[in-house]
């Protein structure tokens, strides 16, 4: 049996300070500080008028205060399980825009999200959590109808690999990572907790079904072992106006 929602949040309450720290972003990931980097740099090349941002399972809120560093003074909405999680990351934010922060407490399958009210929206390390193909399906179709027309999603996760084999050289190296970064207890400690808790797809699955949602657009950032940084943009009306047309 997998954990609870009620049992995550009870591990993200008591981790506030892991996940806080702006350079590792988080120690269990490959390459953090490198797909925070990029996602930011993505997100602002893409939707540089960017006036809203909403950061879904916004820990600390490492990537939104990386995004502000590029595109300042957005207005932010923040999503997690967590209220201590909530509560750090408004405290850090708050500091870093002059714009409105509000923070949410909720389980993204169970949040309605305004229609076309956000210009980029920052998934990181939280749609692991996802457990069927119809919440995988209903919360990326819940994304698209979030942005406005020319906004763009941008995701850093632990993924599957689509073939078995691959899958099995890809969790080996990811150990060895974990080995490497403390020790085989702290290796054996988080593979007990992604068997409680995570139920990652493949980033083709994620690729393939931004697209059925409505994106028009999907964008690989990163692949490095089990873990990958990507997004997706969705139409604005100018470009599709001149897809129709045939300019």
């Amino acid at each position: 049996m997998k954990s609870s929602v009620d049992e995550i949040r009870q591990r993200f309450d008591a981790d506030v300070e892991r996940f806080s720290n702006l350079e590792t972003g988080q120690s269990a990931t490959v390459d953090a500080p490198l797909a925070m980097a990029l996602v930011a740099q993505a997100a602002a090349a893409v939707t540089p008028g960017a006036r809203q941002v909403v950061d879904v399972g916004c820990g600390a809120g490492n990537y939104t205060l990386r995004l502000l560093e590029l595109l300042p003074n957005l207005d932010v909405t923040l999503i997690d399980l967590s209220q201590p999680m909530l509560d750090r990351a408004a405290e850090r934010v708050e500091r870093a825009t002059r714009g409105h922060v509000t923070r949410i407490q909720s389980d993204i399958r169970e949040l309605e999200l305004p229609e076309a009210s956000c210009d980029v929206i920052l998934a990181s390390a939280v749609l692991h959590h996802l457990r069927t193909d119809a919440e995988w399906n209903d919360v990326f179709a819940k994304f698209h109808r979030a942005l406005r027309p020319g906004g763009s999603i941008w995701i850093f996760d632990l993924i599957e690999s689509s073939t078995a084999v691959v899958q099995t050289l890809m969790w080996k190296r990811y150990g060895e990572y974990l080995s490497n970064f403390k020790d085989e207890a702290y290796r054996d400690d988080v593979f007990r907790y992604i068997e409680r808790e995570d139920t990652p797809r493949s980033l083709m699955f994620q690729l393939d079904l931004l697209r059925q949602v409505g994106f028009c657009e999907v964008e690989i950032l990163h692949k490095n072992s089990c873990f990958a940084a990507f997004g997706a943009i969705k139409h604005d009306s100018a470009s599709m106006g001149s897809k129709q047309s045939g300019r």
